[in-house]
Formats: C-alpha cells, structure tokens, sequence
C-alpha cells in the first residue's frame, strides 16, 4: 500500500464528513489514519514524502496513510488549523485527532507510529 492524495471529497468519505457533524469528530475509517498536509514547494514536506511512502508499505493493513496538499484543499487545511507544513494529524478509530506540526525522523515517525497503533488497539 502507498499513501493516498486526499481531496475533500475523499476526507468526506474515507476520513471524516464534518458537513453532517460539524460538532463533533467521527471517524469514518476502518483503521486508524495518519495524514499529512503538505505543499508541494516545502522542502521538509518534500524529504517526509519518501518516509511516508515507506511507512505505508510497512504499516499496510494497520494504518492508512493520507495526504492532504494544503495549497489545493485550503478548507480542509483549516479545520485542524494548520499554520505551518508538514502538520500530521493522527486520528484513531475512537476519540480526537492529535496534531503534531513539524517533519519528524523516520525512527521518530516509526516510534509514533507504533505507540498510536498501540494505544488504538
């Protein structure tokens, strides 16, 4: 499995429809999700890309791996605040999405990984 480009019509149906719940957060997928808004002209977005990749070959069946490009999907850039790229947004089965802002290492991305997917299970 590879990451997977989101528009918004695809966060409606694979991650979340806030249109029908704009008070409250329901996560609409079958495993939890990792998704990273990027912009193709940032340099950390461009060096996590590959990483990302990876990851969602080694996770595949565990975890969905999402990217969002702020430039096209402003709205949804703006309903988890994002002020800075790369911002990832670890949303579990149950409860509220973590944001977490910056290009974090591979091993760091990896141990993040493996406590979320702990801690959903």
């Amino acid at each position: 499995m590879t990451t997977i480009n989101l528009t918004k019509g695809g966060f409606l149906r694979k991650v979340a429809n806030y249109l029908a719940n704009p008070d409250e957060w329901k996560f609409l997928g079958e495993r939890p999700a990792l998704i990273d808004f990027y912009a193709p002209w940032c340099g950390p977005c461009k060096a996590l890309s590959p990483v990302l990749d990876e990851l969602a070959k080694e996770y595949a069946g565990k975890i969905d791996i999402y990217k969002v490009n702020v430039d096209n999907e402003q709205e949804l850039a703006s309903l988890f605040r994002v002020r800075s790229v790369p911002t990832l947004v670890f949303a579990p089965l149950k409860g509220d999405p973590h944001v977490s802002m910056g290009a974090p290492t591979k091993a760091q991305l990896r141990q993040a990984l493996d406590s979320f997917i702990a801690e959903t299970h």
